[in-house]
């Protein structure tokens, strides 16, 4: 796998945090106001463009049976994994926050499947951090 290079603030952050840098609960503060991508699944689009007011988040489930939605730190960096899952190939740039609260509870996230740096939060995490 090459070198991950930080594309933006999230991913710089990230880093961060990863390499103990900066606090694991203060990242987690600060990534609640910063876009994350979220591939959705449209079923009714035409040439990229939405027409249905619904759309479903990519998720997959864990290995104790926990739906994850997955999320990435930027559009690009989905490319690769949405091309194993059809139909996903547009999506959302939102703030983390509004995601987690849109998802609801019961649902964990996977940012950045296939990349070193990323995370995983469990759906009691989510629960906590939309508390604060």
């Amino acid at each position: 796998m090459s070198t991950f290079v930080a594309e933006n603030e999230l991913e710089k952050k990230l880093i961060q945090a990863q390499n103990g840098e900066i606090e694991g609960e203060e990242f987690l503060k600060e990534m609640l106001d910063m876009q994350v991508f979220m591939p959705i699944l449209d079923k009714h689009s035409i040439g990229g463009f939405q027409e249905s007011k619904e759309a479903t988040p990519l998720s997959v489930k864990d290995e104790d049976g926990t739906e994850m939605v997955i999320l990435f730190t930027s559009p690009e960096r989905a490319k690769v994994f949405v091309k194993d899952y059809p139909g996903y190939d547009g999506g959302l740039l939102e703030d983390f926050k509004w995601v987690i609260e849109k998802i609801g509870g019961g649902y964990g996230v996977i940012l950045n499947p296939g990349f070193d740096v990323g995370l995983e939060l469990e759906a009691n995490m989510l629960e906590q951090m939309t508390k604060q």
